[in-house]
């Protein structure tokens, strides 16, 4: 056979072997992925997952359930309503999220506040008397790490807004006393202890002197500190006041969200790294990206201006319909895992592994959670994302649960410490 009759029968073979190579190729990379997937869900149920913030006990008592309601089972257990379940957090592989006691800001002016703690926090009590096999409470690492060998789900508290305390430091003690491990010092507006982020007002430009007073009395008893929602002079001033490391039990990374001070920037964030303290990123889509936060913005204007036109509000039950075919029609950007896995990297970045974990904000934020993590049964997700970047094990279980565990220990230690003395 001559040459110019063999050469096209080798391009033939040299186009099927790349082919071969390429199947090959993807095969391989598929194999790897689905190594990566199982080893991150394997991860997820070998470490302890704690959250920072889910707003389960609210959510709860805003659509009537109490605790009689509790009984029936499906409300925490394989409810599918909301973000949290039993089920779903068994499949994800949480052990210990923090459940917030949030209390409105309007309460600060109606009253009522204290009065509204305590009845959250006995709903979550009421969680765990109701499933004692599935629930326990968790006023410690060492209780969660207790509950976590004996395959049940911790439920600590933290109280988002200070309100409840009234004006009164002994109700530090007494919400110590009922469970709370952290108070966030306000929510949406200044208050009497400190100025929120979301308020321009700058009532006290930053800590009042009764704020003060608050933050020094939360580290006497063993309540961690928690800086989200506060505004930025606010958080100096507790950087002054705090003998011990703080978090920020649902925030996220203010480089990319600029100008939302519900974040935290740069600057902020080496200062919490210098104090020893943790951020926990939030999850919600407006705080992870630029992109959301004018989506969302554009939409509910638009939306605003149509229902204007109509006579109706967003409240109105005639509204509803059209609400809800106005949103297919007009979809909202999703933020998604990776981002969430940006914000880590940044904070890594900037202050180390040992500064950084996870906080939601599980049914706290809406229909606004990033693709990959919309419910608790996502993490392992987050996991991958993370090992896909390089993360080592033992990183994972620092972001897991273990900075924050310590900023937990370090605040009992502390307060055991000055109560010997």
């Amino acid at each position: 056979m001559k040459i110019k009759h063999i050469l096209p029968f080798l391009a033939i073979a040299m186009i099927g072997c790349k082919n071969d190579n390429q199947n090959k190729d993807i095969n391989n990379e598929a194999i790897a992925e689905e190594a990566l997937l199982r080893k991150a869900d394997s991860l997820a149920h070998a470490f302890i997952i704690t959250d920072g913030h889910v707003d389960l006990p609210y959510r709860l008592k805003s659509e009537g359930i109490d605790l009689i309601t509790l009984e029936n089972g499906s409300t925490v257990i394989d409810a599918g309503i909301g973000d949290f379940d039993l089920e779903r957090a068994k499949k994800g592989g949480l052990d210990a999220p923090f459940m917030s006691i949030y209390i409105p800001a309007e309460l600060q002016e109606t009253g009522g506040a204290k009065a509204l703690a305590d009845s959250l926090i006995d709903l979550v009590q009421s969680i765990t008397t109701t499933y004692p096999e599935h629930f326990a409470l968790a006023n410690s690492p060492a209780d969660v790490e207790k509950n976590f060998k004996a395959g049940k789900i911790s439920l600590p508290m933290g109280m988002e807004n200070g309100a409840p305390i009234e004006g009164d430091l002994k109700n530090v003690e007494y919400f110590f006393n009922r469970g709370i491990r952290y108070i966030t010092l306000s929510h949406g507006k200044d208050n009497e202890i400190t100025d929120a982020s979301y308020d321009t007002t700058a009532t006290h430009g930053g800590l009042s002197d009764f704020g003060r007073k608050v933050v020094e009395e939360i580290n006497r008893v063993g309540i961690m500190v928690d800086v989200s929602h506060i505004s930025n002079n606010a958080f100096h001033d507790v950087m002054e006041v705090t003998k011990v490391p703080v978090i920020a039990s649902h925030s996220s990374a203010e480089k990319f969200t600029p100008g939302f001070e519900r974040n935290m920037n740069d600057e902020l964030i080496k200062a919490l790294g210098e104090n020893g303290g943790v951020i926990q990123i939030n999850f919600g889509s407006d705080f992870l990206d630029i992109d959301s936060q004018e989506s969302g913005n554009r939409i509910n204007e638009k939306l605003k201006n149509e229902l204007e036109k109509q006579g109706l509000t967003e409240n109105d039950s005639a509204a509803q319909p059209y609400i809800e075919q106005f949103r297919k029609e007009n979809p909202y950007k999703f933020s998604n895992v990776a981002k969430v896995a940006d914000h880590i990297d940044h904070v890594v970045q900037l202050i180390g592994i040992d500064h950084v974990g996870l906080g939601s904000d599980y049914d706290g934020v809406g229909d606004s959670l990033p693709e990959g993590l919309k419910d608790v049964s996502h993490f392992p997700n987050l996991i991958a994302e993370l090992l896909r970047r390089g993360y080592s094990n033992e990183d994972i279980e620092k972001i897991c649960y273990q900075n924050v565990f310590r900023v937990w220990n370090a605040v009992l230690d502390f307060a055991q410490a000055s109560t010997s003395k």
